[in-house]
């Protein structure tokens, strides 16, 4: 690092938990961001500011009026704009070291997959089950942590799903599990559930920060190695009344995604 990041990262630096080691470790890291709207804006804003090497954003959709409420990375003057397109550009205002790679695309199975590929971590910040689902898919075709969340009216939620195993190499202390479960496990793809929309429900503004934010510090802390987090755990927050959960979650024997070895996605 040279002086001028040294002096930007400084408080990051001055955490033990962190260090140069942890920085540096933060700067070589490419993070993948599925959706650029509530969730995706304040944990992109925060993962570029933190200094991740590349954040390769990924958002078929525009910026529309009704947006603004709550997607705090775009601007009124971005309205009609591609949602990558206008969340680049703040990002590069915010931290011009980090390379923002947009792409406004609705990513198929075979285009997530290598997009998971390139990644170190990524973060599902969509909108409805079946991206929530690919995204899984991939995630464990290519053994990659996923860091999973979801808003609605008051009630939040936070995930993290590591694929990598105990042989993972890719940092000390990382704490992925051949047993661990994964998104279908949670939420089997044939359970009919009921698919919620802002557009139709409402959701409350700062909620989606409270949980962009979560899933940009379980980010942050899977690329440094610390191994305290929300791995195998659902994190659950309603904003109503400011009710905080934090629950195990177990691999399903039967899952369809993962319920056989992991190797058969390898």
């Amino acid at each position: 690092m040279n002086d001028q990041q040294l002096l930007r990262y400084s408080r990051h630096i001055l955490l033990p938990e962190i260090g140069i080691e942890g920085q540096q470790r933060l700067l070589d890291a490419r993070v993948l961001i599925i959706g650029l709207g509530g969730l995706g804006s304040p944990a992109a804003l925060y993962l570029a500011a933190s200094g991740v090497g590349q954040l390769i954003l990924c958002d078929h959709d525009t910026v529309d009026f009704s947006n603004l409420q709550r997607q705090i990375i775009h601007r009124t003057a971005s309205v009609g704009q591609s949602k990558v397109t206008s969340a680049q550009a703040v990002l590069r205002d915010i931290n011009p070291e980090v390379e923002c790679i947009a792409l406004p695309v609705r990513a198929d199975e075979a285009q997530l997959r290598d997009l998971v590929e390139q990644a170190d971590v990524v973060l599902d910040c969509s909108d409805n089950f079946a991206t929530r689902y690919a995204v899984n898919r991939a995630c464990l075709a290519q053994r990659k942590p996923l860091v999973s969340g979801a808003a609605i009216q008051f009630d939040g939620q936070v995930s993290v799903f590591d694929f990598r195993g105990p042989e993972a190499s890719f940092q000390e202390g990382a704490s992925g599990k051949a047993d661990a479960p994964c998104y279908n496990c949670l939420f089997p793809e044939d359970s009919q559930a009921a698919e919620l929309r802002c557009a139709t429900t409402g959701v409350f503004a700062p909620l989606v920060g409270i949980i962009g934010t979560l899933q940009a510090a379980e980010a942050l802390k899977l690329l440094m190695g610390v191994a305290r987090g929300l791995s195998g755990k659902l994190l659950t927050v309603n904003a109503l009344d400011m009710h905080v959960m934090r629950s195990n979650l177990s691999k399903d024997p039967a899952c369809r995604a993962c319920g056989g070895s992991l190797s058969q996605f390898g």
